[in-house]
């Protein structure tokens, strides 16, 4: 097989981005572990520059397209359920004032997926009381600060939901009240990058043409 169209960075990427889409969808890994997974089966071992490789962004759009295609007659449910399970425990954790983020919110969570929520609170060990109080048994890890500002304490617990056939993680990864600030934003195409409750609420409540999609408009609007 001829290697020429390897010589082009741009179709090298789009082949990267299909690839770690379908690694992701199929295999619920990490974008990180799929993209390198993918550029090792598009070019072999060879090391690459970073313009040869996709953008998380490209790689959700791929991600998108593949469920489209041979996701759709489960992914949305799944998604929904989800989205419900993270509306269940930002509810009970109101007062640590938790977001959404991550694949449930923007709308490519599948059955592989783990709920992601930012806690802030002015002691994060006040959260885990709250777990522990609750009868719930976390383990604990450390999340890369949104912000690039080192890493945050994340505590993490298995949950179990009728709709979802296999056991969900949710992680909650914990900021100081003063991270709150820089928090509510968008991304490069103007998608908030996390959603407060009453907005996981309207993604619940929306047009059943529009469930399945991912967030739009702002994002501020006892264990069993």
């Amino acid at each position: 097989m001829s290697r020429k169209p390897y010589l082009d960075p741009r179709r090298v990427r789009d082949e990267i981005a299909t690839v770690a889409a379908r690694l992701i969808a199929e295999d619920g890994l990490d974008y990180s572990t799929a993209k390198r997974k993918a550029a090792r089966q598009i070019i072999g071992d060879t090391r690459i520059a970073g313009e040869w490789l996709p953008d998380n962004e490209q790689i959700e759009e791929e991600i998108r397209e593949y469920q489209a295609l041979f996701q759709a007659d489960s992914q949305p449910q799944t998604l929904q359920a989800l989205r419900a399970v993270a509306l269940e425990w930002m509810h009970r954790l109101a007062e640590f004032q938790p977001y959404l983020v991550g694949a449930v919110l923007n709308g490519t969570a599948n059955q592989h997926s783990d709920v992601h929520l930012q806690a802030f609170c002015d002691n994060a060990k006040d959260v885990a009381i709250f777990l522990l109080n609750a009868g719930v048994q976390y383990e604990v890890s450390e999340t890369r600060h949104f912000a690039g500002r080192g890493q945050v304490e994340t505590l993490s617990f298995p949950w179990r939901d009728a709709a979802v056939a296999d056991r969900i993680w949710i992680h909650v990864a914990l900021y100081d009240t003063d991270d709150l600030r820089g928090a509510v934003r968008s991304d490069g195409r103007g998608r908030p990058m996390r959603a407060n409750e009453a907005a996981v609420n309207a993604l619940l409540t929306a047009a059943p043409e529009n469930k399945g999609t991912g967030p739009v408009g702002s994002a501020d609007t006892a264990h069993r």
